[in-house]
This record gives structure tokens, C-alpha cells and sequence, in this order.
């Protein structure tokens, strides 16, 4: 179960580079609902050798079906119906987006050799945690469009939700599911935010709002 769980860390890395090395819009969506899926069945692999119980079965799924489909599927419409396929010109271009995403990871397990952290039961966890966390930091400030920034905020939020997982392993279910819902909240308002700035401006370029000053 440990080789399952260092395999699944890896895709996760493997798969922020990959969201950072992408251009094409409805790529960086499957690729964030690929890793959400994969994030969904950790608490299962955490908790498998003390036994499954129905709070972390329930929280799973939930976890699977908001990351790994509701998510990508409302952002796909939003993209269908804002009729934008890539991102063009990010503030960070793609090969150094990637060198920074190795950066993050780097950074992350020099920081967890320092830092007195409570001992992980794996240790590739808090690191890979910390560094998407920082991937979604910085798929929000590079890059311009809305979805791109949406999808930052999902990476950035699955991050943290690895970290919960691995530090506290006895939140109330209320508190796990009241994290979700504000993600799940999130994404819906910026899907709907995203389809009326493509409406109103026929672009979803957040950087170009900067012009509607004054």
C-alpha cells in the first residue's frame, strides 16, 4: 500500500508539471481531473491497514466525484461557451512555468527537512502537498485567463487538502465536508463569473480588466 501511495504522489507532480507545461484548455482540465480522482483515493490508502469505515468511504467519493468530475465538467462548458481553447500568452511562458514547478518541488523537500513537522506516514506526502500548493499559486498569478486561474485555485486547494489529510487525521467529517463545499462554491461562482466577463467582453482575459480603470 506504501508503493501505491509514493506512485500516486509522483503522478500528482507529474501530472502539475503537466498542467503547467499545457496550453490547451480543455488539457489543463482533464489533467486537474485526473489528479483529483487520484488525490480522492488517498484517505482510502491512508486508513487501509486500520480499516475502512463509512466516513471515509463517503468522503472519498464525494471527493472523487466534486475533483474528478463536477469540477471538469463545469469548467468545460464554461470554456465551450466562452469558445477559448488556449492559453496564448501567460505572464510565465510554458518551459519556465515547468522549471519553477520543479523549483516548487525542490523548495518543498528542502523546507519539510527543515521545518519540525509532525512525522508523515509518507514521506513523499507533505512535500508533493506543499509543492501543489504552490503549482496553484502559480497557475493564479501567471497566467490571464479566468478558467486557467479556476483551475489554480483547484490545484491549489487539492494541496491542501493532501496536507489536512496527512497532518490531522481525525477531522470531524463536518469539517472535511465544509472544505469542499466552499470549492465546490468557488469553482461554481468563477464558472459563472467566467461565462458573463465572455459574454459582456467576448474575451476572458482577467488581465485586461485592468483597462476598465477609472
Amino acid at each position: 500500500m506504501n508503493e501505491l501511495i509514493d506512485a500516486l504522489m509522483v503522478l500528482a507532480v507529474l501530472l502539475n508539471l503537466r498542467l503547467l507545461g499545457s496550453s490547451r484548455l480543455a488539457s489543463c482540465i482533464r489533467t486537474v481531473a485526473i489528479e483529483g480522482i487520484a488525490l480522492g483515493l488517498l484517505p482510502l490508502l491512508l486508513a487501509w491497514n486500520q480499516g475502512l469505515s463509512g466516513r471515509l468511504v463517503f468522503l472519498a467519493v464525494a471527493s472523487i466525484v466534486t475533483r474528478g468530475v463536477v469540477f471538469p465538467w463545469v469548467l468545460l462548458r464554461a470554456q465551450r461557451n466562452a469558445n477559448v481553447q488556449r492559453e496564448v500568452q501567460p505572464f510565465i511562458n510554458y518551459p519556465l512555468s515547468i522549471l519553477t514547478g520543479v523549483l516548487t518541488l525542490v523548495l518543498s523537500l528542502w523546507l519539510c527537512s527543515r521545518l519540525p513537522l509532525p512525522q508523515a506516514p509518507q514521506m513523499l506526502l507533505i512535500p508533493v502537498a506543499m509543492s501543489t500548493i504552490l503549482v496553484g499559486l502559480l497557475v493564479i498569478v501567471s497566467r490571464r485567463l479566468a478558467i486557467s486561474q479556476v483551475l489554480g485555485y483547484i490545484v491549489m486547494e487539492n494541496g491542501i487538502y493532501v496536507l489536512g489529510l496527512t497532518l490531522v487525521q481525525d477531522i470531524p467529517a463536518l469539517v472535511e465536508l465544509g472544505v469542499l463545499l466552499d470549492a465546490f462554491v468557488a469553482v461554481f461562482v468563477m464558472s459563472i463569473v467566467t461565462h458573463q466577463i465572455s459574454r459582456e467582453f467576448d474575451h476572458i482575459d482577467a488581465d485586461q480588466m485592468d483597462s476598465l480603470k477609472g
